[in-house]
């Protein structure tokens, strides 16, 4: 019973937060990818592959975590602040009753039952708007923006852990490929936008950055060298 309870929790967590979760794994992905690809233009060391791209993920991810965060939690405290004024407003308040189609006395006597009660309030007015989306919980999207950037983030790397470098490179680049299709075909579903373009621009993303980060790196290299 609980483990089924559990699974549906994480279902409903997993569906809450969809676009958190690709967005955080095109970010890991694409950035990871430019990094790793960069560092291995120019080196034969695994272990210099591999410090550069996991100390890369790991700030990464925590820093999309404080930004999902974050960023949740100002769309949240920003909508309660609304309601709150809302549900403050007396005037206000009694004229949308009124609107909906209750007389002036029952609107009155509504908002004078809920004046000095802020979640009342704040009840009142969600029900006026109808139904709408449940608030997210910040640190649910940060959790899931931290596992899904450093999960996306390690499967450029992984090659480099089992391979020797040269072989490694070829299929850290097909594997990262397949991945940035699947978050394209993913992107779509949720946006309910064109596959195909949704899926060019996730994978232009991903070779503009190996693009960007091999240039870099072979011109610190040449520069230096």
């Amino acid at each position: 019973m609980k483990i089924g309870a559990t699974l549906q929790s994480l279902r409903r967590s997993v569906i809450n937060s969809a676009g958190t979760i690709v967005f955080g794994m095109e970010d890991g992905t694409v950035s990871i990818f430019g990094l790793i690809f960069g560092v291995a233009a120019t080196t034969t060391s695994t272990k210099t592959v591999l410090i550069a791209g996991a100390s890369g993920a790991a700030a990464a991810a925590v820093s999309m975590m404080a930004g999902a965060y974050l960023d949740v939690e100002t769309t949240r405290d920003q909508s309660e602040a609304v309601a709150l004024a809302a549900g403050k407003s007396d005037v206000s308040l009694a004229n949308r009753l009124v609107g909906a189609g209750l007389t002036p006395r029952q609107s009155n006597a509504l908002v004078a039952a809920v004046q000095n009660d802020r979640n009342a309030a704040e009840g009142l007015v969600l029900a006026l708007r109808g139904p709408g989306k449940a608030p997210l919980d910040p640190l649910e999207q940060a959790l899931w923006m931290l596992f899904a950037d450093f999960f996306a983030a390690a499967i450029p790397i992984l090659p480099f852990v089992l391979l020797p470098i040269s072989q490694a490179r070829i299929v850290s680049g097909i594997v990262t490929l397949a991945l940035l299709i699947a978050l394209g075909v993913g992107r779509a579903q949720l946006g309910r936008g064109h596959a195909i373009r949704t899926v060019t621009e996730t994978v232009a993303m991903g070779v503009g950055a190996a693009i960007a980060g091999v240039a870099i790196s072979v011109l610190i290299d040449h520069l230096f060298s």
